[in-house]
């Protein structure tokens, strides 16, 4: 049997509430099972959008807090040095300070993972959700 590592992970408080009520409700007896669960999707999916070749096509899903100072403008900047593979883009008000970009992608793999890296790398970025499909 593997060993079990702990570790130690620190949460704003809102999140921290927000998690204990999607995995209470989803019926999770604890955390850890609920991180470990969050942790395998997110590598299963980074997995999937860094080891695919060749042309793909997908949508990358952007929330983000517009009121971080200067995100916007790095966001579009972005979204500019990798206009080749964007088709389009969507931009959605959810709040007075949260917005939601779709952006429609098609094209080489490897452009598709750079913009979706530098996209979700940003602070103010919330999540970045990529569906990713080959061509």
């Amino acid at each position: 049997m593997d060993k079990i590592v702990r570790v130690s992970v620190t949460f704003p408080p809102d999140l921290l509430r927000e998690f204990d009520e999607v995995i209470r409700k989803a019926g999770y007896e604890n955390r850890s099972k609920a991180v470990q669960d969050a942790v395998r999707l997110f590598i299963s999916e980074r997995k999937w959008l860094h080891e695919g070749e060749g042309k793909q096509a997908g949508v990358l899903m952007l929330l983000y807090d517009h009121e971080v100072r200067g995100l916007e403008e790095s966001l579009t900047d972005i979204q500019h040095h990798h206009f080749n593979v964007i088709s389009s883009t969507m931009h959605i008000h959810l709040t007075g300070r949260d917005c939601l970009e779709a952006i429609a992608v098609k094209g080489d793999s490897e452009e598709i993972r750079k913009l979706s890296d530098e996209l979700a790398s940003k602070r103010g970025v919330k999540l970045l959700k990529a569906m990713i499909v080959p061509l």
